[in-house]
């Protein structure tokens, strides 16, 4: 009777459990979708008053040699962003070092000092003696095949790289028309610093300078914007220099679209004036030549530099406040101010005027010293 009782149990159970309803399914819950959180771009000016923004956008000369005072003012009290070491030294890279650290000292550490000189070769070369090479002028280098020059400059730049130098003011990029042209030419003929009498050559050994000096750590510049080949006078000593040929077709200007296109980052433009393209105004002062065409044809997103603003000759009719305000309205981002640095403080004060009164040209101002910062976070 007991055993009858269990089985009846279980037997209920099993029908309780097949009566039984089927668990729910489990609901998948749908999650909104995710939206990623857009990266901000620091502002490089945040916090940097007009004085200091200006500053960025000025290079000014002192002797290798030494430390000159008026540019050790315009570094400590004006602000200026960029050195350019002049004239000629043979006293070697530690030598060099110690001229360049007076200048560090005296810069902002939030903001890296610029320091560049002319290292060319052959007759255009500013720092010499113990630590540097003897360098091969522009039309030695030009004989020498591609490779070859890359490595040499690899070497260069790393002995500039141990002096302090961050800038080179090379390759020269400028088209003489042929080599017997070249003794009518006082600014590249005159010096042999051109590499070929024909675009290609250029281009080929402009790429292998720049690739050398970028392997070193050294930033180059390409010039002189759009081209000295065709001049007959140094604008350096000599006023009215006129090119009557050049064109935006032009081989010496499709040199600059090559070196451009195959990463050259920062251009220097001349000081002559190109009567075909602006007969207005030398090539520096020019919207055209420099916004119009830099800018806007060749699609140059770089640091543009100026010629030497300070001492040429070929400038000397405008006052040097005038000069640094038409080379930024131009669209220029850096004033060479190389040969007389004794005038930077009368042209940067020109500039921070300019910029508080009036907002256009304060965009400018921003504009140029953007680029520039942003070259330096690149080095």
């Amino acid at each position: 009777m007991k055993t009858r009782s269990v089985f009846a149990l279980s037997a209920a159970v099993l029908v309780l459990a097949g009566c039984a309803s089927p668990a729910p399914a489990p609901t998948a819950t749908t999650l909104p979708p995710v939206t990623p959180t857009p990266t901000v771009t620091p502002d490089p000016l945040a916090g940097m008053t007009v004085e200091q923004r200006v500053g960025q956008v000025f290079m000014v000369g002192t002797t290798a040699t030494g430390a000159e005072a008026a540019t050790l003012s315009a570094v400590r009290d004006k602000f200026v962003g960029g050195i350019f070491l002049s004239g000629r030294t043979h006293a070697g890279t530690a030598a060099t070092a110690a001229v360049v650290a007076q200048f560090t000292a005296a810069a902002s550490p939030d903001r890296p000092l610029e320091v560049s000189t002319d290292q060319e070769g052959g007759q255009v070369q500013v720092l010499q003696g113990p630590g540097f090479s003897e360098m091969p002028s522009g039309l030695e280098q030009g004989a020498m095949d591609a490779a070859s020059l890359q490595a040499s400059a690899t070497t260069w730049a790393r002995e500039l790289a141990s002096a302090g130098v961050t800038m080179n003011l090379a390759p020269v990029v400028d088209l003489i028309p042929s080599a017997g042209a070249a003794a009518s030419n006082p600014p590249i003929g005159g010096f042999d610093r051109e590499y070929a009498f024909d675009a290609p050559g250029i281009v080929e050994h402009a790429d292998a300078f720049r690739a050398g000096m970028t392997a070193g750590g050294v930033t180059s510049v390409i010039k002189h914007f759009p081209g000295l080949g065709a001049v007959t006078a140094n604008t350096d000593d000599t006023a009215g220099v006129t090119d009557t040929t050049t064109n935006a077709q032009s081989d010496s200007v499709g040199i600059y679209r090559s070196e451009i296109a195959s990463g050259a980052d920062t251009v220097m433009v001349s000081s002559a004036i190109y009567s075909q393209l602006d007969s207005a105004a030398p090539a520096v002062f020019s919207p055209t030549v420099v916004t119009g065409l830099l800018r806007d044809q060749l699609d140059f997103e770089g640091v543009i530099i100026t010629d030497d603003l300070s001492g040429a000759t070929q400038v000397a009719a405008w006052s040097p406040a005038d000069r640094a305000i038409l080379a930024i309205e131009a669209g220029c981002d850096i004033v060479l101010v190389s040969r007389t640095p004794s005038v930077a403080a009368e042209m940067i004060d020109a500039v921070v005027a300019k910029a508080y009164a009036d907002p256009a040209f304060a965009d400018l101002v921003d504009a140029a010293a953007t680029r520039v910062l942003a070259s330096k976070t690149v080095e």
